[in-house]
């Protein structure tokens, strides 16, 4: 069994979920505010040691034709800084589309109480949401593609 941390990074927030590679479950775990490389690590290793996670699963935002552009080369950066601080393997998987798929998931942002915009706190506790919701599917996919590669016998599959 492998219990991976899917990481949907953003430039202001990090949304996290658990996923469980022996059961398949995956849970959006928490959200928290981006701070400095080091500051994410300490935070990461203690979700990390928290929630008995063996490994990183960062989302790689890659543009739409599969190339990388400046914001993966960052992320790539971060994640790699993150993972070493935090002592933890690092896996990367595609993130394109998670976002979207998360809103088609949750549905769209309310409107405010009296019909119009929604408050500043209403809007970012649905992003919030959205980027934990992301980093469910990023977790996902890779869960997914663990299974795939192990019923293809390329690889053991987790007991």
């Amino acid at each position: 069994m492998t219990r991976l941390l899917g990481v949907d990074l953003g430039t202001r927030r990090i949304g996290l979920a658990v996923g469980d590679t022996a059961t398949g479950s995956v849970v959006p775990l928490t959200t928290i505010r981006r701070a400095e490389v080091e500051r994410d690590a300490r935070t990461i290793a203690s979700l990390g040691r928290e929630q008995r996670i063996d490994e990183l699963v960062v989302g790689l935002p890659l543009n739409m034709d599969g190339s990388a552009g400046s914001q993966a080369v960052q992320t790539r950066q971060w994640a790699i800084a993150v993972a070493e601080l935090a002592a933890l393997p690092l896996s990367w998987r595609d993130e394109r589309l998670t976002t979207a798929d998360a809103i088609e998931r949750i549905g769209p942002q309310s409107r405010g109480r009296s019909g119009g915009p929604p408050s500043g706190p209403a809007r970012r506790a649905y992003r919030a949401r959205l980027d934990r919701i992301a980093a469910a599917a990023i977790v996902q996919a890779e869960i997914d593609a663990r299974l795939a590669m192990a019923e293809t016998g390329l690889v053991e599959a987790d007991e």
